[in-house]
């Protein structure tokens, strides 16, 4: 279980040995000269329960690590979306059926989907805002205090805006989530996702 800060920034050719997969997807690599992580996310993988749409899907992409009481994590997103629903971002998981994500969504035809994804006893709760599609490079934060998270986005890493405050039903004060980066294709191959950093901070150690 994480205590202590991490902050991968992707200039090792090795990823840390406390970040696991989740799905891992067929094609992946780490970029030491740029700094990145690139994720191609296979088709038809998605994180989404029952809500609206009736199906179940817990085939993302998702690089985490185990962590314990409260923290705040952050990256910086690079997208080069192909479909619509194409998406990456962070995530934190308590279990199949309770998890937060907050990415954009690729829309081909309208403004993207900047937003997070809320789910609790096996239903997915959406909540988006528009994003100009000449945007490709977010950061994204979620900051855990108990069960409560504050999602939040920014442009430049400096000025934050709030996304959603949502509370993760099954997680307790003993509870251990999975926390991290993910990224999804739900409808076809193509995306390529670059992340250029991983930042775990703990509160209150």
């Amino acid at each position: 279980m994480k205590d202590k800060a991490l902050d991968a920034r992707f200039d090792s050719a090795t990823l840390s040995p406390e970040l696991h997969w989740h799905c891992e997807p067929d094609h992946w690599s780490v970029d030491p000269a740029k700094g990145v992580l690139r994720i191609s996310p296979s088709a038809n993988t998605d994180f989404w329960q029952r809500t609206h749409y009736g199906f179940e899907a817990d085939s993302g992409h998702f690089l985490h690590l185990r962590a314990g009481g409260d923290f705040s994590l952050t990256t910086k997103v690079t997208s080069h979306p192909r479909h619509q629903y194409d998406q990456a971002g962070l995530m934190v998981r308590v279990s199949p059926a309770c998890w937060l994500k907050t990415s954009v969504e690729f829309e081909p035809d309208e403004p993207s989907r900047l937003g997070a994804v809320v789910t609790n006893a096996q239903y997915s709760d959406w909540s988006t805002q528009p994003l100009a599609k000449d945007i490709d490079t977010v950061w994204f934060r979620i900051q855990v205090m108990g069960a409560d998270c504050t999602v939040m986005s920014s442009l430049d890493g400096l000025a934050w805006q709030q996304i959603r405050v949502a509370h993760l039903m099954e997680r307790t004060a003993a509870s251990v989530v999975s926390c991290g980066l993910y990224a999804c294709s739900p409808k076809a191959a193509g995306y390529q996702a670059e992340f250029h950093c991983l930042r775990f901070d703990p509160i209150g150690t």
